[in-house]
């Protein structure tokens, strides 16, 4: 072994540096937003091989330009997962989110290949479960693109811990 090498690391003895917010924490009229993500051909062609969702408007431009779409479309569930994948990258979560149960999701207009969305995310209703050690949390999640257009809205209702869990 090399000088300063350690065989083993307490990892539990560090704090971890983003830690989320607990139910009681995430009050209606809070908000905040995500970094930003451009979504390129090379995402799209990979998540849909990865999903088997070929259609021709997510893969070939010509064919969106015939029905007439800008561009090559990205399919709106990779959209939601980019925004959820946004979402969750700021630590909002980490840590105290349980689960995710339930979404209301409206695809506003088209995110096409290129293009960057970010997320706002507004906390709607909050409520303790009837165990009340978590609670459940409903948010309106705003996804735009760089011009600020809204494109997505959903809103994901989740099991959150509570301070004493």
């Amino acid at each position: 072994m090399g000088t300063g090498a350690r065989d083993k690391v307490d990892v539990d003895a560090h704090s971890l540096l983003i830690h989320g917010r607990t139910w009681e924490e995430m009050t209606p009229g809070f908000s905040f937003r995500t970094a930003a993500r451009t979504i390129t051909d090379a995402d799209v062609h990979a998540f849909v091989t990865l999903a088997g969702v070929n259609e021709p408007l997510f893969l070939d431009g010509r064919v969106a330009g015939e029905h007439g779409y800008q561009g090559r479309l990205v399919p709106g569930m990779m959209t939601f997962s980019y925004a959820e994948g946004l979402v969750i990258q700021t630590g909002s979560i980490h840590g105290t989110g349980l689960a995710f149960l339930h979404a209301d999701l409206d695809i506003k207009q088209p995110v096409y290949c290129g293009d960057t969305i970010a997320v706002v995310v507004e906390v709607t209703e909050q409520r303790p479960t009837s165990a009340g050690d978590r609670g459940l949390i409903t948010t309106r999640n705003t996804v735009v693109n760089q011009h600020g257009e809204v494109v997505m809205e959903y809103s994901p209702l989740r099991l959150t811990r509570g301070a004493e869990s």
